[in-house]
């Protein structure tokens, strides 16, 4: 286990903003996890574990506490046969969908563009284009903060649209396996598969902000839309129609590609991407009477 101490998150998330964790902790196996939290209870500190940091906002007054990033033994993709995987949390997410892909296996192949570790995607559910990682998980292995180890069957995760029982508890997930379909059963191959995705990262890189630090959809899909406009479930829909587009507070500007993505325009802080979103949603309940809420998880004192 490494220990960093005020290391500035702006090195550890998306959006290139951040203050400093009292401490950061890089582990490569179940010793270092249990290490971690053995440094948290000894400082009676709060802990957090950070993958990619892509749907995250830390607090330029930092973390008091300690950030927890998996790699080593946590990094790996163990194939079991028949489209069983057994995956790490620290392994992008990315790489997995690709590598199933490449064996004919389907399900979440449409998720590849999206930049988190599996972890991370599990702990939000992440989702895209139809496709959600929870629906193809069996099981999910975690550490709680006594440092036991134990299985959660997939029925136990409370996976829902962006959600998951893991965003209320204090448990680390450490793994996950995945049963996923064949392609074939879908009446595919690996060349139809490879097609979709193809089409989802077209989309992805022709509608959002990719070449600007963000953290992906700011606001979560609503399930419908106000009374008085069209229905709609896309918040950048209400975005838009308030005026929003390239709307800056500092250096956060709301996308002037995709209105629902915040970017840091350059030299925002964090203070700035929270208040620009506060005022995004002052405004669309103003104009249209919706209750946008936050899919980014805030960290730290605001």
């Amino acid at each position: 286990m490494e220990i960093l101490e005020n290391e500035p998150m702006s090195r550890h998330t998306s959006f290139k903003v951040g203050g400093p964790a009292r401490y950061l902790a890089k582990v490569d196996g179940i010793a270092g996890v249990k290490a971690a939290l053995g440094l948290a209870r000894e400082k009676g500190l709060p802990y957090f574990t950070v993958g990619n940091g892509t749907n995250l906002l830390v607090s330029d007054k930092g973390y008091d506490g300690v950030i927890v990033t998996l790699g080593g033994e946590f990094s790996s993709i163990e194939d079991l046969g028949n489209g069983a995987f057994k995956v790490g949390a620290a392994v992008p997410l990315g790489r997995f969908a690709r590598a199933a892909l490449k064996q004919g296996y389907a399900g979440i192949h449409k998720l590849a563009g999206i930049p988190g570790t599996l972890g991370g995607a599990l702990y939000m559910n992440a989702g895209a284009y139809g496709q959600e990682i929870g629906t193809c998980c069996t099981q999910v292995t975690v550490l709680d903060d006594a440092g036991n180890t134990r299985d959660i069957a997939s029925a136990d995760c409370g996976f829902g649209y962006r959600q998951s029982n893991f965003q209320k508890s204090k448990e680390i997930i450490l793994s996950a396996t995945f049963q996923l379909p064949s392609a074939s059963a879908q009446g595919k191959d690996v060349a139809d598969l490879e097609a979709e995705l193809a089409e989802c990262m077209a989309k992805r890189k022709a509608t959002q902000p990719l070449n600007m630090p963000n953290a992906g959809s700011t606001f979560k899909r609503l399930t419908a839309g106000a009374a008085d406009t069209p229905v709609q479930i896309a918040p950048g829909y209400y975005i838009e129609q308030a005026g929003l587009k390239g709307h800056r507070i500092g250096g956060a500007e709301v996308s002037t590609l995709h209105a629902n993505f915040i970017v840091n325009a350059g030299g925002a802080t964090a203070n700035d991407i929270k208040e620009l979103s506060e005022f995004v949603q002052a405004r669309v309940a103003e104009n249209f009477g919706i209750e946008l809420k936050r899919e980014i998880i805030l960290l730290g004192e605001f």
